[in-house]
């Protein structure tokens, strides 16, 4: 699997509901310190659960339009907001730790 399909398919496993911020997926992928590989895929992809996705601490990082559809969303599915931010005590998604062994015993 790519980069970019990793990604995809961590941000595919967040539940309504539930929030992950851009390096909350990258770490879930198997890529930590790549969030802003996370933006460019969010940019280039369709048909996934952008709105899911925030930046750093819950806070919407999309401007004008965006941002406030990223926040209609997200109330839609029952997600609170504490001031400006997602209360991420309560929706933070947490992905399942990846086991360093068990990568290195994958084959090609």
């Amino acid at each position: 699997m790519t980069m970019q399909s990793d990604i995809i398919a961590a941000i595919r496993k967040i539940p309504g509901g539930k929030v992950a911020t851009y390096g909350s997926v990258a770490r879930g992928a198997g890529y930590p310190g790549a969030a802003r590989q996370v933006v460019g895929v969010l940019r280039r992809s369709f048909e996934l659960p952008w709105h899911r996705v925030l930046g750093a601490g819950g806070q919407i990082k999309l401007r004008g339009d965006s941002a406030v559809e990223q926040r209609l969303r997200l109330e839609a599915e029952g997600v609170i907001f504490r001031g400006r931010r997602v209360d991420m005590t309560r929706h933070e998604f947490k992905f399942p730790r990846k086991r360093a062994w068990a990568r290195a015993r994958r084959r090609p």
